[in-house]
């Protein structure tokens, strides 16, 4: 790997590749790069060994599973103390409803995206689940009316 970020030309080829299609043959891959098959595998290796590369997994399609009502829900907490946060935390890790979450500057201590079948869902785990733990002090929620824009590639 060369350049100011740590890659050369092929390499960001492969890693645009991969990320529009982790499915693609090493032969077709290389033929998409300009580069050897055997070339490939070695870089790939490397970049996962670097961290570059993660697992391998397939994209779901949130509303054709039954999660179609996607929420943005900002938390403030009571507490910042460790324990109280490493309990948020772990609750958060630990619940299926939340897809994503972010620890914030400003205002509010987290963001929290959150993916359910319906508002009454939305509703039921806001209030009987979220605000019920002890860490919380208070959230605000903002629906998704629409997607407009959704990737999970990263520029290189």
């Amino acid at each position: 790997m060369s350049g100011a970020n740590g890659f050369d030309a092929i390499d960001k080829k492969l890693l645009t590749e991969l990320q529009r299609d982790g499915s693609l043959s090493q032969a077709d891959l290389a033929e998409r790069v300009g580069a050897s098959s055997a070339s490939c595998w070695r870089r790939i290796r490397a970049l996962e060994a670097k961290g570059v590369l993660g697992a391998h997994v397939r994209l779901v399609d949130p509303r054709k599973v039954g999660r179609g009502v996607h929420v943005l829900c900002h938390i403030r907490m009571q507490s910042h103390a460790a324990k109280d946060v490493s309990a948020f935390e772990s609750f958060v890790a630990e619940r299926d409803e939340i897809a994503e979450c972010y620890s914030m500057s400003g205002d509010w201590d987290y963001l929290l995206i959150v993916l359910v079948a319906n508002v009454d869902h939305y509703n039921e785990f806001l209030m009987r689940t979220v605000l019920r733990h002890p860490s919380v002090s208070t959230g605000s929620s903002h629906f998704a009316l629409s997607q407009v824009k959704y990737t999970t590639a990263v520029p290189v």
